[in-house]
């Protein structure tokens, strides 16, 4: 046989689509060319794939003329993914392996000089997108990457050391040695985060920060330096329940494709990412060619913690709107498009000046000696449109010393997660998702306040010349406060408390 054709996978984005190695072996002048759209790091394959099987003492055709195509020729490859399938269909098509048992699997793996498999990036995107396709085949891939890949239930996984792993199991015969099916390894559980019962005082903020994990609500906090901003959003991830298993799956596979990869010992906790107000553009959405998944999509199904808020490039923050709106992000560039989810909750946290003590209580040791172009232009770093997208403001007073050592401890955040499970439980069974991924159809239908509710909603929202958005948000603000209640339509009560905290706490 002088063709061979191998089953493997490309990225693109979050996707993994199918990708044929076709291997030609044919008389004539000796040379290996590679086809089909292939990167750099894809094009060093050829010496790498013959440096492993030369080292491996199997026969390489040195006096064939080898043409690989990799197949769409329209899809962009890179990484050095495509090794093991290269060297295992220049085997095939010099009629050293069995043709019926290579085309039984799916193969990806990076091949070192002495054909030793190394971890490629995304395996568990691999993983995934091959559940979605059907899974007619099972996946081949080196032992560190079938560990993470093993995690999607519905995909057979084997893990391989060493390329002569894999060309052992797959000789003609019944007694060629299988390959090591991978399993998911066990995790004990993750210790216990921070505790809310550490942060003395501060009572509203804490009644905010459990509204904004019931309902999954984004929250900008406004105060004085060392009001404890930072430690209380440090503390929400400990109050939002456990991920289900397609949330894990995905929040795993966005993470294999980071430059970091997936680490095991994270599996079903929720992401926490906190990237520093230096940040650019292109590191809160991502970017890059090929385009990789930036912080708001590393941060799916967790929380976006971005402190000094109005420090970070406006650029930056403005990028952040659409997907605040739509849970998702696409990056466009001249020759690919990526779409990553990017479904996060996003916890704020600046100071109301540049100095940030503006609005000290009488008494308090530093007064804030800002002028008012100073404090105008500071705020009005953070545009309008922004400000209409985050649900929750609340502005977090400095407590004085006396108070602060008197105060007792705050409930444990166990106590508090309890409630916020509780109501998210009865959203999840009302409408099959949290308040805040509410779309504007379902509004209407599933937060419906009584008829006092709506009339004080009405005036504040036409005093305060409220945009559609924002009155649709103090709406789902509304319903995940009547969640935590366990009432069933929204009160006089819930909407008072909603409309406070829709107030602006900076001046806009």
């Amino acid at each position: 046989m002088t063709l061979a054709i191998v089953a493997s996978r490309a990225l693109d984005g979050l996707e993994a689509p199918a990708v044929q190695v076709e291997v030609h072996l044919a008389n004539g002048l000796p040379a290996f060319n590679l086809v089909g759209l292939a990167d750099t790091e894809v094009k060093e394959a050829r010496e790498r794939v013959r440096a492993a099987l030369a080292h491996s003492g199997l026969g390489f055709p040195h006096n064939k003329r080898i043409t690989v195509s990799l197949a769409p020729a329209d899809l962009p490859k890179e990484s050095g993914r495509f090794d093991l399938p290269i060297a295992l269909g220049i085997l095939a098509a010099n009629e050293q392996l069995d043709a019926a048992k290579l085309a039984r699997h799916e193969y990806a793996g990076e091949l070192s000089l002495a054909g030793e498999l190394r971890p490629v990036r995304g395996a568990v995107a691999l993983a995934y997108a091959a559940r979605r396709a059907g899974a007619s085949r099972s996946l081949v891939l080196p032992e560190g990457s079938a560990s993470q890949a093993a995690l999607v239930d519905g995909v057979a996984v084997y893990g391989a050391r060493h390329l002569m792993d894999v060309v052992s199991a797959l000789q003609p015969g019944d007694d060629a040695p299988p390959l090591a099916r991978a399993a998911a390894p066990e995790h004990p559980p993750a210790p216990p985060g921070p505790d809310l019962r550490d942060v003395r005082g501060q009572a509203a903020v804490k009644r905010v920060l459990e509204v904004a994990a019931a309902g999954g609500h984004s929250l900008l906090m406004v105060g004085a330096p060392g009001t404890g901003k930072s430690m209380l959003a440090q503390r929400l991830p400990g109050l939002l329940p456990p991920m289900a298993e397609e949330e894990a799956l995905a929040t795993a596979a966005i993470a294999s494709l980071g430059r970091n990869g997936f680490d095991l010992a994270q599996w079903r906790q929720r992401p926490v990412r906190a990237p520093h107000h230096s940040a650019s553009a292109a590191a809160l959405v991502g970017g890059g060619s090929p385009p990789r998944p930036g912080e708001i999509s590393l941060a799916h199904g967790g929380v976006l913690f971005l402190d000094e808020l109005p420090e970070f490039p406006r650029h930056a923050l403005e990028a952040l709107r659409e997907p605040l709106e739509t849970g998702q992000v696409t990056l466009s560039r001249a020759a690919r498009q990526a779409t990553y989810p990017a479904r996060f909750q996003l916890v704020a946290a600046m100071n109301p000046c540049p100095c940030g003590f503006l609005g000290a209580p009488a008494g308090h040791l530093r007064a804030c000696r800002c002028t008012p172009e100073q404090i105008a232009r500071y705020q009005g770093r953070l545009s309008g449109p922004l400000l209409d997208r985050i649900d929750l403001q609340v502005d977090v007073p400095a407590i004085p010393p006396a108070q602060l050592m008197q105060a007792p401890e705050g409930e444990p955040s166990a106590v508090v997660a309890a409630r916020v499970a509780a109501a998210r439980e009865r959203q999840q069974a009302r409408q099959g998702c949290i308040n805040a991924d509410l779309g504007p159809a379902e509004v209407p239908l599933h937060c419906v306040p009584d008829a006092t509710a709506s009339t004080l909603l009405q005036r504040a929202a036409e005093r305060l010349g409220w945009s559609g958005r924002g009155l649709h948000r103090t709406l789902r603000v509304a319903r995940t406060l009547a969640d935590l209640a366990g009432a069933d339509t929204i009160g006089m009560t819930e909407m008072a408390e909603a409309l406070q905290y829709r107030m602006a706490v900076i001046g806009h």
